[in-house]
């Protein structure tokens, strides 16, 4: 059995705050902000937007897309580092929202790179039958971790969710492999300045950018030809990537060094900036229903701890 996609979607809030409209106090402009970054603009979460409502409304379109009902769900996972509450999970008010009675709800937290360890762990429950439909869900309202006067990280972060629906099936399809790495040494390069239990508080988030910058390069690349290693293929195997959207510099990195044609690798930073363990299920969000005529698409992610890991996943053999 294998744990093959059947839907995906994703919500954004309804506020766009563009580069031009950050205040003047920043010293920022549209041109440093996308030469360094490529981001063009970012979602900010409102009154009465929260991470689980963004995962409700990206959930219901990925069962909508699956024509798959709430009661057919017998988990929920939620991939995420800022969720409505230190306790319960978001993943619980996600089942309770969508009256998913028969799931089993958590949350996981890896920073950026929790979407692909939420859908390892799904894909590893569904393969040991413990479960047989699963919702996974990246999702984040970054935007409240945020100091919006240091602009070495206000800029590139924003909010939003996207949701993967994956259902058992006996089929070649579906996800391949998952790799997952951590490295406890990084963690001082990005992280927040407060916790519940150091500082009684949430914190902001503080960056060594350049520290970051190098690390990600590295660390995507490696995943990258350790997944390609694995199975036996070559990069010309590959019909698509969809990195972690976090500054599309690094991005550009990947593609040279992994020597990949740049018209297979999906770059959405410029729309949502960086959206922490939302970014790779919103990308793949924006091909739609494209993405299943798709053969062997790689996610590959790489974040705060330092978290990093790919997956491949199988949409259509019929291209084999």
């Amino acid at each position: 059995m294998n744990s093959v996609v059947t839907g995906l979607g994703a919500a954004l809030p309804k506020k766009i705050i563009l580069n031009n409209d950050l205040p003047d106090s920043l010293n920022t402009s549209d041109e440093w902000i996308t030469q360094r970054t490529g981001i063009k603009q970012r979602y900010v979460a409102g009154d009465g937007e929260t991470t689980a409502s963004l995962s409700v409304e990206a959930s219901r379109k990925a069962l909508a897309m699956a024509g798959v009902s709430p009661n057919d769900v017998d988990l929920i996972i939620v991939a995420t580092v800022s969720g409505d509450y230190t306790f319960p999970a978001t993943a619980t008010i996600v089942q309770r929202e969508l009256n998913a009675k028969n799931a089993v709800a958590f949350d996981v937290s890896a920073a950026c790179s929790g979407f692909i360890y939420a859908l390892d762990i799904a894909d590893a429950r569904l393969k040991l039958a413990k479960n047989k439909c699963a919702l996974v869900i990246g999702a984040e309202t970054f935007s409240r971790l945020l100091d919006w006067t240091d602009r070495s990280t206000c800029v590139l972060f924003g909010d939003g969710a996207g949701a993967l629906l994956l259902q058992s099936e006996n089929s070649s399809r579906g996800i391949q492999s998952c790799i997952l790495h951590s490295d406890g040494t990084g963690i001082e390069y990005l992280k927040t300045n407060g916790g519940v239990s150091s500082t009684k508080n949430v914190g902001f988030v503080q960056m060594n950018g350049q520290e970051v910058f190098r690390a990600a390069i590295e660390k995507f690349n490696d995943a990258l030809q350790e997944l390609l290693l694995y199975h036996n293929m070559t990069i010309n195997d590959v019909d698509l990537i969809v990195p972690h959207q976090a500054n599309s510099r690094i991005i550009e990195k990947l593609i040279t060094l992994s020597g990949i044609k740049r018209e297979k690798v999906l770059i959405t930073v410029d729309k949502h900036a960086n959206t922490s363990a939302a970014s790779i299920p919103l990308a793949m969000s924006e091909l739609g229903c494209e993405i299943f005529k798709k053969n062997n698409v790689v996610l590959l992610s790489m974040g705060a701890g330092f978290t990093w890991g790919a997956a491949l996943i199988k949409f259509n053999t019929n291209l084999e």
